[in-house]
C-alpha cells in the first residue's frame, strides 16, 4: 500500500456512499455470518441478484489483516511535503510519467476535450497511485475486505455501501468476481477508485460496454478525469495550493500534502 493516508480518502467520500447503502442497513458486531446474511437480504432488495450476492458471499471469511492495517491509520501525513515529495516523485518516475504523455498523447487530448482535465493532472495521479499502472494495485480479494470492514462497527454505514456498490460492479458485468482484487479499503484499479466512486464516475472510454478500471487504459484516464470534472475541476486555471481547482481535488484526496505532490508532479511533467 503506498503512503496515503486511508482515513482521508475514505472521509471526503463517506457522504456519497449514503447512496449506495442498503435503505436499512445490516447490524454490525456479532456473529459475522449472521450478518451476511442480514445483508444479503439488504443486497437483494437493493436490486442485486441472488446469483451474484451467492456467488460473491457464500463462505466469505473475516480478514483480521484489514482490521489491524485499519487500526494502524492515523489520518494524517508524518511527513513535511519536502519529505513526502522526494520519495514520491523521483526522476525515473518524471521520466516514466513523460514517456506516458507521449504513448497516449492522443487518448488524453480526446479526455481533456471531453473532461477539460489536462494531461499531466491525469498522469500524475496514474503515477502516484500505482506507478502507472504497474504497480500495486493491492492483492486482496474486495469482497472479503469489504465485507470484513462493515462488519466492523467502526463505519459500518460506510462499508456497507462499499460493499453493495462492490456487488454492483460485477453484476454490471464491468469486472468478473475474480478480478475484484484490490487494497485495505477495498480501492480497485489503477488509479484506486473506491466502488462506490466506480459506480459514480466510472466512464467505458474504449466503448465496450463496460467500465474496466483495472485493464482498460482509456477507462482508467477518462474515469479519473470525470471524476475532477464532475467536482468543479476546470482546464486553463491554476491548480496549486489556495486555487479552485486544488480544492476540486478534494475529491480525490483531502490531505493537502497530496495533493501539492499531485500539482508539484504534474508541473514537472509539464517541464516546469
Amino acid at each position: 500500500m503506498r503512503l496515503r493516508s486511508l482515513t482521508f480518502r475514505l472521509a471526503v467520500l463517506a457522504g456519497a456512499f449514503a447512496l449506495a447503502t442498503p435503505a436499512s442497513a445490516a447490524q454490525c458486531g456479532g456473529d459475522f455470518h449472521a450478518f451476511i446474511a442480514s445483508f444479503s437480504r439488504e443486497a437483494q432488495a437493493a436490486g442485486i441478484s441472488p446469483n451474484v450476492i451467492s456467488a460473491a458471499l457464500s463462505g466469505v471469511q473475516q480478514d483480521p489483516a484489514v482490521l489491524a492495517f485499519d487500526r494502524r491509520q492515523r489520518g494524517t501525513f508524518n511527513k513535511t511535503f519536502e519529505q513526502y515529495v522526494s520519495t514520491r516523485v523521483g526522476a525515473g518516475r518524471i521520466n516514466t510519467g513523460r514517456a506516458m504523455l507521449q504513448r497516449h498523447a492522443s487518448l488524453l487530448s480526446r479526455i481533456e476535450q471531453r473532461f477539460g482535465v489536462p494531461p499531466e493532472i491525469i498522469v500524475a495521479i496514474w503515477g502516484l497511485e500505482t506507478d502507472f499502472g504497474k504497480g500495486d494495485m493491492g492483492k486482496l480479494p474486495v469482497i472479503r475486505t469489504l465485507a470484513t470492514m462493515a462488519h466492523d462497527c467502526r463505519r459500518t454505514e460506510l462499508f456497507q455501501g462499499e460493499l453493495l456498490a462492490a456487488l454492483k460492479i460485477v453484476q454490471r458485468g464491468d469486472l468478473a468476481l475474480s478480478d475484484m482484487i484490490g487494497a485495505y479499503a477495498g480501492e480497485i484499479g489503477q488509479t484506486q477508485f473506491l466502488p462506490s466512486s466506480y459506480i459514480k464516475y466510472g466512464v467505458d472510454f474504449d466503448g465496450n460496454g463496460h467500465v474496466d478500471l483495472r485493464h482498460s487504459v482509456p477507462d482508467v484516464l477518462a474515469s479519473t478525469a470525470n471524476l475532477l470534472h464532475t467536482n468543479g475541476f476546470r482546464n486553463g486555471a491554476d491548480y496549486h495550493e489556495g486555487s479552485a481547482n486544488f480544492d476540486a481535488m478534494r475529491e480525490w484526496n483531502r490531505a493537502v500534502i497530496y495533493r501539492k505532490t499531485i500539482a508539484y508532479f504534474a508541473d514537472k511533467l509539464a517541464g516546469n
